[in-house]
């Protein structure tokens, strides 16, 4: 069977073996050097100002919407643009925390918000305060204009780029566009941690926010700087420094077991990428020859790091035969993504007014996707692309 993600870890057999020797002279297992270290071996491959690692991608998108509420940046009620096509733990941080969310649609050909359905977005709701895009399957539209229009209307903009790392779009990473962005290292995404997820971001004083937020509120990992200078704000003593308590924040920290993998894993980035981004393109010329099927449009992309390849139906009465194909080939299939966000029962029932996303719609009931790993062989290709042929 080709699954989604043939194993825990890419080079699994060598990377367990590290393991077990690590955590055989570990003497402390709890976040410390390991995941220090993880947080700016990425931040420096990601190119960004800071990395702060914690312990899963939805922990990661929560940590990152209160940090932003703790600095001001948002605030109780207001309303936030997310992607339509994304998942569960994008939009539910913002129900948790009194925010409100707003439903943009996508494009069909990139499965990703596009400025123009952006532009849609803000006719029907001008007083959108923030946007939180996600980069769906490593694909992206016209980013660069939708950043545009966020900072021409004073929108704060952030990314979802858990399925995305290592795409290129105009020479930039994606997750390089926003004023934060989030990711995730479990099982099956570009680099496993077996859990674990990363907020990147270049502000110093989001960065701080970030940093207390992920461990109760309190200051004992920021710099000695930021250390010093919060404590004197607040007129705290380095005796009773140790329980105070700056704003609101929870214990989502990672281990040193999920920091060691991070940096085993992150010096296969660039091979991992590449291989994904060589499978997509191969796949895709497939999908281009299938008139029955939509190709995607990614020539704006210099580099697709995809996560998994769509399979869009032009007709929803062929859906089910092709996705009778792949799984009667052994090959794991699954939703694309969540579908359509406002049919989810979460959402149905804290939003009263779901809003209308036809392109989302559409994609809910005519796609599926099947797995892109670094670890198909040319012999799978080859059956993968059997597959699609029309």
């Amino acid at each position: 069977m080709i699954k989604l993600q043939k194993s825990t870890f890419f080079k699994e057999k060598e990377t367990k073996l590290k393991l077990c020797e690590f955590i055989t002279k570990a003497n402390v297992l709890s976040m410390g050097e390991e995941c220090k270290k993880f947080e700016l071996n990425f931040a420096k491959k990601q190119n960004r100002g800071h990395a702060v690692f914690v312990n899963s991608g939805s922990s990661a998108n929560l940590l990152l919407i209160q940090a932003l509420l703790n600095s001001g940046r948002l605030k109780k009620g207001d309303i936030v643009g997310v992607s339509a096509l994304t998942w569960a733990t994008n939009i539910m941080p913002l129900i948790q925390l009194g925010l409100q969310p707003f439903l943009v649609d996508c494009e069909i050909d990139s499965l990703n918000v596009s400025s123009r359905t952006f532009r849609e977005a803000l006719d029907i709701q001008p007083n959108m305060k923030a946007f939180f895009l996600t980069n769906t399957l490593g694909l992206s539209d016209d980013i660069g204009r939708i950043v545009k229009h966020c900072t021409d209307n004073g929108i704060v903009f952030f990314e979802d780029n858990c399925e995305a790392l290592g795409s290129v779009v105009d020479g930039r990473l994606l997750g390089n566009y926003g004023i934060a962005s989030t990711f995730s290292f479990f099982v099956g995404h570009h680099i496993s941690a077996i859990e674990g997820g990363m907020i990147c971001v270049d502000d110093d004083d989001l960065y701080n926010h970030l940093i207390m937020a992920r461990s109760h509120g309190w200051d004992r990992n920021l710099s000695t700087d930021a250390r010093k200078e919060i404590r004197k704000r607040y007129g705290i003593s380095d005796f009773f420094a140790k329980y105070i308590f700056y704003d609101l924040g929870y214990n989502v920290r990672p281990t040193e077991i999920n920091g060691f993998l991070g940096n085993n894993q992150i010096i296969y980035w660039d091979e991992i990428v590449n291989k994904r981004h060589q499978n997509f393109t191969r796949l895709h010329q497939v999908i281009v020859e299938n008139n029955k099927l939509v190709p995607i449009r990614f020539g704006h992309m210099s580099l697709v790091s995809s996560f998994a390849i769509p399979v869009i139906l032009r007709d929803l009465s062929t859906v089910k035969s092709y996705m009778k194909r792949f799984i009667d080939a052994e090959v794991e299939i699954r939703p694309m993504i969540a579908g359509n966000m406002a049919r989810q029962p979460f959402y149905q029932k804290y939003i009263s007014n779901p809003g209308n996303q036809p392109n989302a719609e559409f994609i809910h009931k005519n796609s599926f996707y099947f797995g892109n790993n670094p670890e198909l062989t040319v012999e799978e290709i080859e059956l993968l692309s059997g597959l699609l042929k029309e």
